[in-house]
C-alpha cells in the first residue's frame, strides 16, 4: 500500500478516535451486561476491593474474593450472598506465585473460569526513601506490582482462548505524578500502569478484540492507608465513590478512569508543561502527603 495513502488512513483513524472520545464525554458508551460473569477481586476484604465486589454483585456478576484478611473476605461474601448474589471467599497472598496458582486452580474447579480480573490488592507505607527497610521495599513491589504478573498469567490464557474478558488495574494518581514520601508506592503504580498499557497492546496484537483493560487512577481515598493527605482544592474520596467509578468505567470498556475526572488533565499537563512549571502548579495545589508515622496520634 502507498505510504502516503497509509498515512492518510492513520490521520483519519486519529481524528475519528479523538471525535469518538470527545462525544463519549457527553454521551457515554452503553454499559455491558455482566450477568453471570465470573469476576475475581483481589484485596476484596475491605476498602475499594470490597466496594467493587458489592457493585459487581449488584450488576449480576458472580464474585470471587481474594485477600489475606480471611475475616474480611468472608464478611464481604456473606453480605453478597445474603442479598441474593453469588460470592465465594478465598484466603490468598497474591505476592506468592505458588499460592496464586493453587488458589486459581481451586477457583476454576469450584466456580469456573474467571472472565473479569480486578487487580486491587495493594499496600502503602508513606515513608521517605531512606527510612524504608529492605523488606518493606521488597514487599511493596511483590504486592503492588509482581502480583499482577501472577494473577494475569493465571487467568488471561482462557480469556484469550475465548476472546472474552476484562482486566481492571487499580493504579493511582501517583502513577501519573510521583509524590514525595511515596517513592516506593509511586514506582509500583507507575509500573502497573505501564504493565497494563503494554498488556493491552499485546492483547490487541494477538487479535483479541473481546478482551479489554481498564486502569483506574484515584487520588486520595479514605481507606486508612494514607493518614495525612494534602489537597488544597480537592477532598478525600470514599471507597464507594471510587468503586462505582471503576466499575462504571469497566462496564463501558473505558481504558482509563480518573477519580476525580478532572485529573485526566493532569496526564496531559505533565506531558506539555516544563518540570518546574508542573511542580510549581502542584505546590500551589498543596498536593501530596505528609510523612506517615506509626500511629495517628504520634
Amino acid at each position: 500500500m502507498n505510504v502516503i495513502f497509509e498515512f492518510i488512513l492513520v490521520l483519519l483513524n486519529i481524528g475519528f478516535s479523538c471525535l469518538e472520545n470527545f462525544i463519549s464525554l457527553f454521551i457515554p458508551p452503553k454499559r455491558k451486561d455482566i450477568t453471570n460473569e465470573i469476576a475475581l477481586v483481589t484485596g476484596g476484604g475491605h476498602g475499594i476491593g470490597r466496594e467493587m465486589a458489592l457493585e459487581l454483585a449488584t450488576n449480576g456478576a458472580k464474585v470471587i474474593l481474594w485477600d489475606i484478611n480471611t475475616e474480611g473476605v468472608k464478611e464481604t461474601a456473606a453480605e453478597i450472598n445474603q442479598n441474593g448474589g453469588f460470592a465465594r471467599a478465598y484466603k490468598c497472598d497474591v505476592s506468592n506465585v505458588d499460592e496464586v496458582n493453587q488458589t486459581a486452580a481451586k477457583v476454576k474447579q469450584e466456580v469456573g473460569d474467571v472472565t473479569m480480573l480486578l487487580n486491587n490488592a495493594g499496600i502503602l507505607y508513606g515513608l521517605n526513601l531512606m527510612r524504608l527497610t529492605d523488606e518493606q521495599i521488597k514487599r511493596i513491589w511483590n504486592v503492588n506490582c509482581l502480583a499482577h504478573f501472577w494473577t494475569v498469567r493465571a487467568f488471561l490464557p482462557k480469556m484469550i482462548e475465548n476472546n472474552h474478558g476484562h482486566i481492571l488495574t487499580l493504579a493511582s494518581a501517583s502513577a501519573i505524578s510521583g509524590t514525595a514520601f511515596l517513592v516506593d508506592y509511586s514506582a509500583t503504580k507507575w509500573a502497573v500502569d505501564g504493565f497494563t498499557d503494554a498488556l493491552d497492546e499485546e492483547i490487541d496484537k494477538l487479535g483479541c478484540d473481546g478482551v479489554h483493560t481498564t486502569t483506574v487512577y484515584p487520588l486520595f481515598v479514605n481507606t486508612g492507608m494514607t493518614w495525612y493527605p494534602r489537597d488544597r482544592f480537592g477532598r478525600v474520596f470514599e471507597p464507594r465513590e471510587v468503586a462505582e467509578a471503576a466499575i462504571d468505567g469497566m462496564l463501558r470498556n473505558r481504558h482509563y478512569v480518573h477519580v476525580p475526572r478532572i485529573n485526566s488533565f493532569t496526564r496531559a499537563m505533565g506531558g506539555f508543561l516544563p518540570k518546574k512549571a508542573y511542580r510549581a502548579l502542584k505546590k500551589y495545589c498543596d498536593l501530596g502527603i505528609d510523612l506517615q508515622v506509626k500511629n495517628k496520634d504520634d
